[in-house]
């Protein structure tokens, strides 16, 4: 058990840094159904904080963020606790298969998904997608 809180605290303190100086919203009920009414374009990142796949994720999400700034400008970026809200309607409803999954949403429309993948191109090419529809709409 000792084992695993420290991977936890580690993969956790990895990860931080990209996102220190960028927004990431903390899921809460409701947030996503208010920010896709008000017409924003969302890249939630269903995750946990032990799951190396997700650490692997959030790191390529933070650097692409870092090099473009349109992507903060222009896209809502939500983290979903997966642990806290796997059973929760948020998840059930897009029919979340897992922890590590990225997907991107506008308006009542899904415009992509990554499940437990962690290639920067494939990342950033779903980061693209919602650019481009962020920027569609704008």
């Amino acid at each position: 058990m000792i084992r695993r809180t420290f991977l936890a605290a580690l993969i956790s303190l990895t990860a931080l840094p990209a996102f220190a100086d960028d927004k990431m919203l903390d899921y809460t009920p409701g947030l996503i159904k208010e920010r896709l009414a008000a017409g924003e374009t969302l890249f939630i990142d269903y995750a946990t904080d032990w799951c190396t796949t997700c650490a692997a994720q959030e790191r390529e999400i933070g650097s692409l963020r870092g090099e473009n700034a349109a992507y903060n400008e222009n896209i809502t970026f939500i983290r979903v606790d997966f642990d806290d809200y796997r059973r929760h309607e948020v998840s059930t409803s897009r029919k979340i298969p897992r922890r590590s999954t990225l997907i991107v949403l506008k308006g009542d429309e899904e415009l992509g998904r990554i499940v437990a993948g962690t290639s920067r191109e494939d990342i950033q090419t779903l980061m693209e997608t919602a650019l481009t529809a962020a920027k569609t709409s704008s």
